[in-house]
């Protein structure tokens, strides 16, 4: 997902070259903007940890990007590409270091596991909206 700073920031074109670059294949993909309701279901993993307010409050602060994307190995080589959650601890070249600002507005958001993955592909698309 590319999340509301990226977006606000104009950056949603280039990270989606990164990705792109880095051999994903995006499989479904819409521009939408989350309420704090749906925000926060999709957070809904982080409802008792201190950052749940914050980060549901900056999810629905402007559009995102959401997406499916494959690719072999595909969570890993994602976070991989995106770098630590906080931007000055990011290797260079990763997405989060090029683009995110802090460790609230940190650009975009990548499944932890094939299992989260699934969950938050289902989240936003139906079987009908992937390709």
């Amino acid at each position: 997902m590319l999340k509301p700073d990226a977006v606000q920031n104009g950056h949603a074109g280039a990270i989606l070259d990164h990705i792109l670059k880095a051999g994903f294949r995006v499989v479904a993909m819409k521009y939408t903007r989350l309420s704090e309701d749906t925000a926060g279901k999709f957070y809904a993993i982080h409802r008792e940890r201190p950052f749940y307010g914050e980060l549901v409050r900056c999810m629905s602060s402007g559009p995102i990007y959401a997406a499916i994307l494959e690719k072999e190995n595909a969570v890993e080589d994602f976070r991989n590409l995106i770098g630590a959650t906080d931007p000055a601890k990011a290797a260079p070249g990763t997405i989060r270091q090029l683009f995110a600002k802090s460790i609230e507005a940190n650009a975009v958001h990548g499944s932890d596991s094939d299992d989260n993955a699934d969950r938050e592909g289902n989240f936003f698309f139906s079987e009908f909206e992937r390709f």
